[in-house]
C-alpha cells in the first residue's frame, strides 16, 4: 500500500530587475513553509560564502626581488604593499583551467591591471585597479601564476626551503568570486494564513560572476551534497506539490491589465490597520480619510507626501508594509473591478455590507 504523503509550499522565485547588476542581486523566495526560510538562508549564504569557484594569482616572479620584504628601485610601493596589490586583482577563469599572465612597465606613471597581459583563457575584471606607482627611471617586471579553487586557501610554501629558486613568491589567495550575502525573512499570507516565510537574499559578487550564476552553483553545490544523505527512494514532493496560485488578473475601466500577484482581493477592502503600520502614520492617514487598503493603494507616491504631518520617512515606511503584501502605491483599482474578481471566485460577503 503506497504512503499519501502532504504536499509541500513551492516557492515562486523572483529578482529584483531594478537593482539586478553583473555584481548585485535581490532574490525574493515567496512563500516558504513556516520555518524554513532561515533554514534555505542560512544554507545558501554559507554555500555562496565559500562554495563557489573561482580563480585568483596564487603566486608571482618580480624581477629583481627574491622575498616579499625586498624594496625595488624606481617603484614607490616596496614589494610587501605590492603583492597585497597584486591580491586584489580580479581575474575570471573562463575554461576553470590555470594560466599565466605577465606585466612589463618600461617608465614612469600609474600601473594598472590593465596594463597586464593574460592567457586567452583568463579575463581580468577589475582593469582600474592600480597596482603601484613607477618613478623615472623605473620599471616593473611581473610574472603571474592563476590557479582555480575555492574559498580561501594559505600561500602554498614549499617547506623547508626560505628562497624559491625561480625567485616565486607565494600569496594568500581568496578564490570565492562572491563578496557579501545577506538575507532577510519577512512573513508572507497564503490565503488566511499570514505565517509563511519570505526570503530576500542579497547578493554582491567581485563581478567575475554574477548573482544569477552565483545562486545556481550554490543551489547545485547543495544539492550534490544532500543527495548522498537519500538512504531510500527520494519522495516526490515536486510532482505531489503545486505552486500556489497568486495571481488574480483584473482589467479596470482604462483596459489596462492589472496584475495582483500574492494579494487576496479581500485584504483590499479591509481597513489600513491589516497592515501593521506605526501610530504616526495610522492616524495621518485616518485623518486624511485613507481609511482601507483599496484608498491607500489609489494613492500616488506624490498625494501621500500632500497629506498632513505625512512626511518621506512615513512614506517610507508605509511603502515596505505595503511590499511585504505585493502592494504598492498607484496601483489604480476600482471597486466594480474588484466586485467583479471576488463574484468569479465564488459567493463573498457584498462589497456595501462591510463595516468600515
Amino acid at each position: 500500500m503506497s504512503k499519501e504523503y502532504q504536499p509541500l509550499t513551492i516557492p515562486r522565485l523572483t529578482w529584483d530587475k531594478k537593482s539586478l547588476t553583473t555584481m548585485n542581486g535581490e532574490l525574493i523566495a515567496q512563500p516558504l513553509e513556516p520555518g524554513f526560510g532561515i533554514t534555505l538562508g542560512n544554507a545558501l549564504r554559507r554555500v555562496l560564502l565559500g562554495g563557489i569557484e573561482g580563480a585568483a594569482v596564487t603566486s608571482v616572479i618580480i624581477k629583481g626581488v627574491n622575498n616579499e620584504f625586498a624594496v625595488l628601485p624606481g617603484v614607490v610601493e616596496d614589494v610587501m604593499q605590492l603583492c597585497l596589490n597584486i591580491k586584489q586583482i580580479v581575474v575570471r577563469s573562463k575554461d576553470g583551467k590555470s594560466g599565466k599572465m605577465t606585466l612589463s612597465v618600461q617608465q614612469e606613471g600609474t600601473v594598472r591591471v590593465s596594463d597586464i597581459k593574460a592567457d586567452s583563457n583568463l579575463e581580468l575584471i577589475n582593469g582600474d585597479h592600480i597596482l603601484a606607482h613607477i618613478a623615472p627611471a623605473g620599471s616593473l617586471d611581473i610574472e603571474f601564476f592563476v590557479e582555480s579553487g575555492r574559498g580561501y586557501r594559505r600561500a602554498q610554501w614549499p617547506e623547508g626551503v626560505t628562497l624559491q629558486e625561480d625567485d616565486r613568491i607565494y600569496l594568500d589567495s581568496m578564490f570565492s568570486p562572491v563578496a557579501k550575502v545577506a538575507f532577510d525573512i519577512q512573513k508572507t499570507r497564503v490565503g488566511k494564513e499570514i505565517d509563511y516565510d519570505k526570503l530576500i537574499l542579497f547578493v554582491t559578487t567581485n563581478g567575475a560572476i554574477n548573482p544569477l550564476e552565483a545562486l545556481n552553483y550554490a543551489v547545485s553545490v547543495l544539492r550534490t551534497q544532500l543527495e548522498q544523505f537519500l538512504v531510500d527512494t527520494e519522495i516526490p514532493f515536486n510532482e505531489i506539490s503545486a505552486p500556489v496560485k497568486e495571481e488574480v488578473t483584473i482589467v479596470p475601466e482604462t483596459n489596462k491589465e492589472l496584475v495582483l500577484k500574492g494579494v487576496p482581493v479581500e485584504l483590499l477592502l479591509k481597513q489600513i490597520d491589516e497592515l501593521e503600520l506605526s501610530v504616526r502614520a495610522h492616524n495621518c492617514l485616518m485623518n486624511a480619510g485613507i481609511k482601507r487598503v483599496l484608498d491607500l493603494v489609489n494613492l500616488s507616491e506624490e498625494q501621500g507626501l500632500c497629506i498632513k504631518n505625512f512626511g518621506l520617512k512615513s512614506l517610507n515606511e508605509v511603502k515596505d508594509s505595503m511590499k511585504a503584501f505585493g502592494l504598492s502605491f498607484g496601483m489604480n483599482i476600482s471597486e466594480a473591478d474588484l466586485e467583479k474578481i471576488m463574484r468569479e471566485q465564488g459567493p463573498v460577503l457584498p462589497i456595501e455590507d462591510e463595516q468600515y
